[in-house]
C-alpha cells in the first residue's frame, strides 16, 4: 500500500450513513490538504457517497500550499475515477487560486503532469471557504492511523470492530503441506520411490529428516485427484492469492 489510509470513524459529528451514487447525475467533491494529510468527500445532491483520507508521503510534506491543494484534487480524481470519469463533477476547494489552474501561463513539471489527468474529467473548480469545508478539513488533519473498518471479514473470519485505533495481526498457517505429507505416507507409489532412493536409482528424489519425499527442492504430490484440485484451487481461487494473468501462466 503506497499510502496510509486513515479511519474516519468518530472523527467528528457528521453522519457515517452513506448514500448510493447515481452515475446519471453530477457529483460534488470537497477537497482539503494540511501539513500532514489529504482529505476528500464525495457527495451528490447534498448526500455523502464516500469519504477518503491519506497521509502525506515524506517528499510531499515539502510541497508548497498550492501544490498540496492540487494534490488533494488529483487524489480524489484517482480515488473515485470509476464514478467521476465521464460524468460532470464540481470540485470545491478552499484554495482560491485553483480556480485559475487551467489559465495559468507558467506551470512546473509536476503541475503539468497533474493537469493532464485533470483534463480527462468534465469538471469545474469552485472556491469553498475553509470554515465551511469542515468535513474534508477534519479528514486531512486526522492524527492517528487505523486500517480496521467496521466489522470487516476475511473469508469466514470476522474481525471485531474497534472504537479506538487498534492494530490487528492475522497469521495464516497453510494446511496443504500437511495434507500432502499425510497423503505421501498412504500412497503406494511413494513407497516404490523410497525403495529406489535407497537403491540409488532415483538421484533426483530425496528424503528429509522427517521422511518427507522431495523432488529436488519441490514437495512430491501423490496421485490424488482431490488433493491436486485443492492445490489448484489454492493457487487460483483463494482469497489470499493473486492470479498473475493468462500471459504469465
Amino acid at each position: 500500500m503506497r499510502r496510509s489510509i486513515w479511519n474516519v470513524e468518530e472523527t467528528s459529528n457528521f453522519s457515517t450513513v452513506l448514500a448510493q451514487p447515481d452515475i446519471t447525475k453530477p457529483f460534488d467533491v470537497y477537497c482539503d490538504a494540511s501539513g500532514s494529510g489529504l482529505g476528500c468527500v464525495l457527495m451528490q445532491e447534498g448526500r455523502v457517497i464516500a469519504y477518503a483520507s491519506c497521509q502525506l508521503r515524506r517528499h510531499e510534506v515539502n510541497y508548497p500550499t498550492h501544490d498540496l491543494e492540487l494534490l488533494a484534487v488529483v487524489y480524489a480524481l484517482k480515488k473515485w475515477r470509476h464514478y467521476l470519469l465521464g460524468n460532470t463533477c464540481h470540485i470545491y476547494t478552499d484554495h482560491k487560486s485553483l480556480k485559475y489552474i487551467f489559465t495559468q501561463p507558467e506551470l512546473n513539471m509536476r503541475q503539468r503532469r497533474w493537469l493532464e489527468l485533470i483534463k480527462d474529467h468534465d469538471l469545474e473548480v469552485h472556491y469553498h471557504p475553509g470554515k465551511a469545508n469542515v468535513v474534508a478539513d477534519a479528514l486531512s488533519r486526522k492524527a492517528h492511523c487505523n486500517f480496521i473498518e467496521a466489522r470487516p471479514t476475511i473469508g469466514d473470519i470476522e474481525i471485531p470492530t474497534a472504537l479506538e485505533a487498534e492494530l490487528y495481526n492475522l497469521v495464516l498457517e497453510p494446511t496443504i503441506k500437511d495434507q500432502i505429507i499425510a497423503a505421501q505416507k498412504q500412497d503406494k507409489g511413494m513407497s516404490h520411490i523410497r525403495d529406489e532412493i535407497n537403491d540409488k536409482k532415483k538421484a533426483c528424489f530425496k528424503l528429509d529428516e522427517e521422511g518427507v519425499l522431495w523432488f529436488k527442492n519441490r514437495l512430491v504430490v501423490p496421485k490424488d485427484m482431490e488433493l491436486k484440485k485443492k492445490i489448484l484451487d489454492e493457487a487460483h481461487t483463494s482469497m489470499f492469492t493473486l492470479h498473475p494473468g493468462s500471459n504469465k501462466m
